[in-house]
């Protein structure tokens, strides 16, 4: 959120001194507040004794005369005032500079009234009027109104900032995942060596119990994962050799060696860990009608509490002064709007805590928020339905070419692709024992295939000819070879065996699914009938992919777009809600707002899940602010005073403001249990 947007201004901090950076939401450390709240107290508490004696059956009251009690009163208050409340008083005088008016603005300007009321009382009572003087007791003292206040308000800040330590709990168990040292094997001898000192291609050993320190591929031997801190699936995965390995898993049986692939900052956990990180800096679009509310809600309450003050100063009993400052007071304590601004923040980080312990990574919170009216989900086929792992099931190449050479021209002229096909043709290539000739001048477009030379041949590799009839439920691709078309190769990829369910989830949950692929009308069309889906769009391009989110939208759709590859990515970044499968490329991750670690469309059911969890979350937390300020500003005006006589004194005010701050951030964390299954 921007440090100058009305909610989380009751935590901007202003002109940290050394040790007083902001931790959470812009405040300073708890350990920074602390000592300030202890000191705050132990004199806060002898103050309320010489404020109350008198009124009360203490031993004390009879021992001291007023002008003495007052002056011990203002001795104690005034570093309560001065040094404990310091960071407040300092975020006051930045509002007023900056005219940003946040909670400071009202709990100081509060404070201060009746500090300085009481200072001056003191001080120079014996000039003030004689309606001010009510007893023996002289001009009335507010001292005790502006440190416990002080204090109270203390103790709500540093209440909170343990509450959004806890939101931050799956992120921090997230950074202690990855262990502190690897038994990295070098020439047969296995040594201890830092993760930071782990380079790509080094040998790694895990024995069971311990979890991975690096991203790699399993070389040898053979365990059981536990992945569920990255996918949120309790159960244990099986790798064996070739399989991919994750920084942060825990191997639970048996022991292998893994060729380290990413390290440092490019693992999957560092990435997630950043993501996640980001996306807390993100702000929601609901976050800007709590900001434009804020934006008039200070300047109104001061309004309020200016009337409230000339309205008993005019009609109220004597002493007026006393009772119109009284009131006033009352009104700016209880209307700050601590409650306001941590109703959608403290719920969104939580959310995205939550998520982040389920394989959701929220990028971006407004994502997260839009994803509640989604209408329609348009899903790629090849990696996000389906394994992404096709398999050539049959080659039909010109009698000018055997079906070895045909593959092996077609599977070097792939080679430098990412795209699952082409990586499917390769492991063709290389489970027949072919030899992969280097591939120059590769150029990809696409949706459209790729061109290379191989061997003196220029290759392209494209999409079956319209007419293709074969292997109605296999992906077909067309071979042309020195500008003649020169046969075709059938694939076939299999749909995840989670698939099915997640999309009777999804219509379950009143979302219309459609196919989008590039893929043709034969193939696109068998799998959609097995799954049960909408409508479908086959052979279409990344722009075309793209333009049908645009029409969608057009409509007045709430669009979210799933995909994985290269060619999803104009897509993912034009929908209302990109969601990216984590086994995916780069690109299509950078153009997503969520991220699905697992790949799984299981996750994105439990995306929708918390997205309306997070979202009536942010709402009660409103309706419970709105609620609070509505009911408490007139009691504390004094609405209540011409039928029952009862008025809302200022430490009141103050323990009900802190309540009701404490009250929606223990409803936020009611998300970090949240159910996020059918």
């Amino acid at each position: 959120m921007h440090p100058h947007s009305s909610p989380s201004h009751c935590h901007a901090t202003s002109a940290p001194g050394p040790g007083d950076a902001p931790a959470y939401m812009g405040l300073p450390h708890e350990r920074v507040l602390r000592p300030r709240f202890y000191v705050a107290l132990a004199l806060t508490l002898p103050v309320l004794v010489l404020a109350m004696g008198p009124m009360l059956p203490l031993p004390l009251a009879p021992s001291l005369s007023p002008r003495l009690n007052g002056w011990l009163q203002l001795v104690l208050t005034t570093p309560v005032f001065f040094w404990s409340g310091a960071f407040f008083i300092r975020r006051w005088a930045k509002s007023l500079r900056e005219r940003d008016p946040n909670m400071f603005t009202l709990t100081v300007t509060g404070t201060g009234a009746a500090y300085f009321y009481s200072a001056a009382a003191v001080l120079f009572g014996r000039h003030f009027p004689a309606a001010l003087h009510t007893g023996a007791h002289g001009v009335p003292l507010y001292f005790e109104a502006t440190a416990f206040i002080t204090t109270i308000v203390l103790l709500g800040q540093i209440l909170e900032q343990r509450a959004h330590a806890r939101t931050d709990a799956a992120i921090r168990a997230l950074m202690d995942l990855a262990p502190a040292t690897a038994h990295r094997v070098r020439d047969g001898r296995e040594e201890d060596v830092p993760v930071a000192g782990i380079a790509i291609g080094d040998l790694l050993r895990v024995r069971p119990g311990e979890k991975l320190p690096v991203d790699g591929t399993l070389s040898e031997g053979a365990g059981d994962l536990d992945e569920s801190m990255l996918t949120g699936e309790p159960d244990p995965v099986a790798k064996t050799v070739g399989a991919k390995v994750s920084a942060g898993t825990l191997n639970t049986t048996g022991s292998f060696l893994f060729r380290a692939d990413r390290v440092g900052d490019a693992t999957l956990l560092a990435q997630i860990i950043r993501l996640v990180e980001e996306a807390r800096n993100s702000e929601a679009p609901i976050q800007r009608l709590a900001d434009r509310v804020s934006a008039w809600f200070v300047p109104t309450v001061a309004a309020t509490a200016v009337l409230t003050f000339v309205l008993w100063l005019w009609l109220g009993p004597a002493p007026a002064v006393v009772h119109a400052l009284v009131n006033a007071v009352a009104v700016l304590i209880i209307a700050c709007p601590c409650a306001l601004g941590l109703a959608t923040p403290v719920s969104l980080v939580t959310g995205i805590g939550r998520g982040a312990r389920a394989g959701i990574l929220v990028k971006d919170a407004a994502a997260l928020e839009r994803l509640t009216s989604a209408t329609v989900v348009l899903v790629d086929k090849t990696g996000t339905l389906t394994e992404g792992k096709p398999r050539v099931v049959s080659l039909e190449p010109a009698s000018s070419f055997t079906a070895d050479e045909f593959l092996a021209l077609t599977a070097s002229a792939e080679s430098p692709s990412e795209h699952p096909l082409a990586r499917a043709l390769v492991a063709a290539a290389h489970d027949r024992n072919l030899t992969l000739a280097p591939a120059t001048g590769f150029s990809a477009e696409p949706g459209q295939g790729v061109t290379a030379r191989v061997n003196g041949h220029l290759v392209h590799v494209h999409r079956a000819p319209a007419d293709s009839t074969a292997h109605a439920d296999a992906t077909l691709i067309g071979v042309t070879i020195d500008n003649t078309f020169s046969g075709t190769i059938a694939l076939a990829d299999s749909i995840k065996p989670t698939t099915p369910a997640a999309i009777s989830e999804l219509h379950r949950l009143g979302l219309r699914i459609v196919m989008v692929t590039g893929d043709r009308e034969a193939t696109a069309r068998a799998v959609a009938g097995e799954l049960g889906i909408d409508s479908v769009h086959a052979g279409v391009t990344p722009a075309g992919k793209q333009r049908l989110v645009r029409e969608h939208q057009a409509r007045g759709e709430v669009v979210v777009f799933a995909g994985d590859g290269l060619n999803d990515s104009p897509a993912l970044a034009a929908a209302d809600i990109g969601i990216a499968m984590g086994t995916g490329t780069d690109v299509a991750l950078h153009s997503a707002g969520l991220v699905l670690v697992k790949g799984d469309l299981r996750a994105l059911t439990r995306a929708v899940h918390l997205s309306r969890a997070t979202l009536a979350n942010i709402k009660q937390n409103l309706f419970f602010a709105f609620l609070y300020n509505g009911l408490g500003i007139p009691v504390a005006a004094g609405l209540l005073y011409p039928f029952t006589g009862w008025l809302l004194s200022p430490m009141l005010a103050s323990v009900a403001m802190s309540l009701s701050s404490i009250s929606v951030v223990a409803n936020a964390l009611r998300l970090r249990h949240a159910r996020l299954q059918a």
